[in-house]
């Protein structure tokens, strides 16, 4: 009797978590599944209208050692500078034109690109600023979590909280889906079906991965 109570009181919590954990991640699962269609088919609308502003910000702060540095600690050190032109976003990469004497520092933030270009002679800096639309926006939440250019990536606090939560959506799908797996295995009834659909799933699956691999 103990035991079955124990095993009662596991399935009830298993199953709230499966419940809840699911529905608090389902806004992140969404974009990710909505961001993919945007990946793959070209022909999708963008939502965008391209729409371009562009100002100048005389007087910019540089950096003193500006030729020393390289890297994050340049991503790092030109904050500030960002900061003092209200340019604010994920540092993309800084491009140093030392023969043109310029600086070109993209900053992202989904749904607006900005481009700001450095004279370092007379630290005048031209700041172009274009609204890429929701699908741009999508899909820069989808691919900013990973790994290219990591070495400077996750410079802007949002994007680094992004990616922390880009993780948990992870980790809390995997705990999904094992928890699913086990609420549907205790359910006798559901078990004949349950099967068949595991079954069909497995070889569709290791059937794509056959024909992707040989």
């Amino acid at each position: 009797m103990r035991l079955h109570q124990m095993s009662a009181r596991f399935y009830k919590v298993v199953h709230d978590l499966h419940l809840y954990l699911g529905l608090f991640i389902s806004p992140f699962v969404l974009v990710f599944s909505v961001s993919v269609f945007f990946l793959v088919h070209a022909w999708l609308p963008k939502f965008s209208e391209q729409k371009a502003v562009t100002r100048i910000v005389s007087d910019f702060p540089l950096p003193a050692d500006l030729q020393n540095l390289s890297g994050r600690k340049l991503v790092d050190a030109v904050r500030p500078s960002l900061d003092y032109a209200k340019v604010s976003g994920e540092i993309s990469f800084i491009r140093h034109q030392v023969n043109e004497h310029k600086l070109v520092i993209p900053v992202i933030i989904p749904g607006r690109e900005t481009t700001v270009t450095i004279n370092t002679t007379n630290r005048e800096a031209t700041i172009v600023s274009r609204e890429t639309g929701l699908a741009d926006a999508l899909v820069t939440l989808h691919k900013f979590p990973g790994q290219h250019l990591e070495a400077i990536r996750m410079n802007w606090f949002w994007m680094t909280a992004w990616r922390w939560m880009a993780d948990m959506t992870v980790y809390l799908i995997l705990f999904i889906s094992v928890s699913g797996v086990y609420l549907w295995y205790v359910l006798r009834a559901e078990r004949r079906v349950g099967y068949v659909l595991l079954s069909a799933g497995a070889v569709v699956f290791f059937g794509m991965i056959y024909g992707l691999c040989r």
